[in-house]
């Protein structure tokens, strides 16, 4: 199976240095997850929030980018297949800090 939106992905500027939600709420976060669409930055689902997800749910965006440090891979929500970004990487424009749980 193949994505059929990679023709959805757009250059972006990150929304945060970290999840925007967990950075506004003290929350928490796993991995990093940045909408290849709006640039909205959000944690991964084995974060306690899962807002990557959640901005999927809300918007529709359906391509997110491994950004933590930038991974070099995407993902399809709608789809639901892993691709190689490796040559479309986000860079980060600062470093962001990195949380863990306690």
């Amino acid at each position: 199976m193949s994505c059929t939106h990679l023709s959805t992905i757009a250059v972006v500027t990150p929304s945060a240095d970290g999840c925007e939600e967990c950075l506004k709420t003290g929350g928490w976060w796993v991995h990093l997850r940045l909408c290849r669409a709006c640039g909205h930055v959000g944690c991964c689902d084995q974060s306690p929030s899962r807002h990557a997800s959640a901005h999927f749910a809300a918007t529709q965006h359906p391509i997110i980018e491994g950004y933590d440090p930038p991974e070099g891979w995407g993902w399809c929500y709608v789809d639901e297949v892993m691709f190689d970004l490796s040559e479309y990487k986000t860079p980060h424009p600062r470093p962001i800090k990195r949380w863990v749980e306690g």
